[in-house]
């Protein structure tokens, strides 16, 4: 009556739901930036990429629904094409991306150390 059924871990409900807020995000930053683009002119390189990229995020909610790789390889492009045509212009931006990979940094090394801790592993109680 009580046999174990496979059930997905807390590490994966944490990388689906945060990567379907960051596509989320995605679209809301790349919709605007679209949207801005009828008022100031934005170069046609970063048009084009900001289209394509849109796309691919929009498709990722229903190619991604399965497919962890194509939900992160998605917001990892869809970033790029925002980011890097604007640092490649003004290259005095490049700082404040670096500073904010201190903060990026210790995010990612708390989702290793969560994604490598057991099922079973509870913390210690003191008494």
């Amino acid at each position: 009556m009580n046999s174990p059924t496979p059930v997905r871990g807390k590490w994966d409900k944490v990388e689906f739901y945060t990567s379907y807020f960051l596509l989320l995000v995605l679209i809301s930053f790349i919709g605007t930036r679209l949207a801005f683009a009828t008022v100031w002119q934005l170069p046609t390189i970063d048009f084009v990429l900001s289209v394509i990229a849109m796309l691919l995020v929009l498709a990722s909610f229903w190619f991604g629904r399965h497919s962890r790789r194509w939900r992160l390889w998605t917001i990892g492009f869809a970033t790029a094409t925002q980011i890097v045509p604007m640092v490649i212009r003004q290259p005095v931006l490049l700082f404040p991306l670096i500073g904010a990979l201190i903060p990026i940094a210790i995010l990612v090394g708390c989702l290793i150390a969560l994604s490598k801790k057991g099922p079973n592993s509870d913390p210690q109680r003191s008494s």
